[in-house]
């Protein structure tokens, strides 16, 4: 009953007009930002960062809600019309979105996407909204060592997760933990890698990097690829913008596959949207009465890997408002949003900051209504939207991104900052090295340290702790497989491709 009361003052927060106001340019902006291609949820949550600063703590998180689920609905647009994914999670619905788009099937293609990813969301708000407070008290009782341990399993799954290359993705994680380092030492006092630099004894800018690397890198990005590669033809949406009774039957069971799927993987500390977007598909794949169509434009194969993204995008949430702890790229950019506002996720959230995080989970409710209200109607717009020249779009993210930052903070070494960022995201997506490694090292990297240092204390510098606790220990062993696993199993096979065929 707690829960519900708890839930029921959110609601009545939630439902005032400004809330409601700033839910709605939040699902509107993140829509508007994320249809436009190669721009994922993480990097329309960082290109918005600056927007909020404005607003109270709970009317900024509001909005950032609402621009985090619209950045996460807006994907399916491109991937379906333009074959182009925001991010890894949304390629399984690019196979059959794709195709059939071709076959002149947009709308029913698009309709199950969005209608698919307000059932999930929905699911994985209720979860959230009773499985949150429960894992908060556990939270509590974590001790520093096993707090180190789930950081370092969040380190190691998505370095291995995101990264082609194990190698390339420890390179960009240590880079992230080596930029979380900068500013004054809270136990000595000294400065560290500040290079002589007053503006770094605070450390880095985390908004300044974000920005950097996720909007201005990808400008620079795709602005470097507008001479060598040809503009993707975007597909017209043919017929109506809805499902025939068919393609609602063959979609229901699919839209609570992919929840039942994504949300628990997503809820782990060591979750994220990758993983349960492929299951879903290949889950799919086998048990769908149709698997001639799928490569050709199967609806179970958006149904499920669209519901499955959503509900472990926001099942995400939860390791991130109980435990302080991202996931993924998008969920560090989210966690700097509620480090600009001195609100730190974690055990105590739910207990220290009651009315706002009940406001902020009663908005993703309405969020998610929101959206399935705006989204088929506004599709239209959305491809209007697509039809500008890339050029221009380019041109006007990397002016917004500078003036966001500089705006932030009126100081120009946040800017250079933004540009330095900027130009070695660029470098890391030419080059294949993944940044969602990065940026969760630089923003977990502190914390990290925090907690290596408290648990070395209470051990009297015994670093053994960490192993002759079980928990800390089975947590590490985890960590190792998760690392390890995907180069095993990438070496297993190179290994059975060079076996010679045998012979007669």
């Amino acid at each position: 009953m707690d829960v519900l009361n708890d839930l029921m003052g959110g609601f009545g927060s939630a439902f005032s007009p400004l809330h409601l106001l700033l839910a709605f340019a939040g699902c509107t902006l993140g829509s508007l930002v994320g249809v436009l291609p190669g721009l994922g949820p993480a990097t329309t949550v960082a290109l918005l960062l600056p927007l909020t600063f404005v607003f109270d703590p709970t009317g900024a998180l509001v909005l950032f809600a609402g621009i985090y689920y619209g950045g996460m609905y807006g994907g399916s647009t491109t991937a379906i019309l333009l074959n182009v994914p925001g991010e890894t999670a949304s390629v399984p619905t690019t196979l059959e979105g794709h195709p059939m788009a071709r076959s002149g099937r947009a709308g029913a293609a698009l309709a199950t996407a969005a209608i698919g990813s307000f059932v999930a969301g929905t699911i994985s708000t209720v979860g959230i909204t009773f499985a949150g407070p429960a894992m908060a008290r556990i939270a509590e009782k974590i001790q520093p060592a096993e707090y180190f341990a789930v950081m370092v399993l969040a380190f190691a799954t998505v370095t291995a997760v995101v990264a082609d290359a194990p190698a390339r993705g420890l390179c960009s994680l240590f880079l992230g933990l080596a930029i979380g380092l900068v500013g004054i030492d809270s136990l000595t006092g000294q400065a560290r890698y500040t290079f002589g630099v007053p503006e770094l004894y605070d450390g880095v800018q985390i908004v300044a990097v974000a920005v950097g690397l996720f909007a201005i890198g990808e400008a620079l990005y795709t602005a470097a690829r507008m001479r060598r590669a040809p503009e993707e033809q975007m597909l017209p949406v043919g017929g109506r913008i809805g499902m025939s009774p068919e393609d609602w039957s063959r979609s229901w069971k699919p839209w609570l596959r992919g929840t039942a799927i994504g949300l628990p993987i997503g809820a782990l500390p060591a979750g994220g949207a990758e993983i349960p977007t492929f299951l879903s598909y290949n889950v799919e794949k086998r048990l769908s009465r149709h698997k001639k169509e799928f490569g050709k434009g199967a609806i179970e194969g958006v149904a499920g890997p669209e519901a499955a993204n959503n509900a472990a995008f926001s099942g995400v949430l939860m390791p991130l408002l109980t435990l302080g702890i991202p996931t993924s790229a998008t969920a560090g950019v989210l966690l700097i949003a509620f480090q600009m506002y001195d609100v730190q996720p974690g055990p105590q959230l739910f207990e220290t900051q009651s009315a706002l995080v009940w406001t902020l989970i009663a908005s993703l409710y309405i969020g998610n209504v929101m959206l399935l209200v705006l989204n088929l109607p506004l599709i239209p717009l959305w491809v209007k939207l697509l039809r500008l020249p890339r050029p221009l779009l380019t041109a006007g993210i990397l002016v917004f991104a500078a003036l966001g930052v500089y705006a932030l903070s009126q100081n120009a070494v946040d800017l250079g900052i933004a540009v330095l960022f900027g130009l070695l995201g660029f470098g890391m997506r030419r080059t294949g090295y993944p940044v969602a490694p990065l940026i969760l090292g630089a923003v977990l990297g502190p914390m990290a340290e925090t907690q290596f240092r408290r648990a070395m204390a209470f051990s009297e510098g015994d670093w053994t702790i960490f192993f002759t606790r079980p928990l800390s220990a089975a947590i590490l062993l985890l960590s190792l497989i998760a690392l390890a696993g995907p180069m095993a199993a990438r070496a297993l096979c190179r290994n059975r491709d060079r076996e010679p065929e045998p012979v007669g």
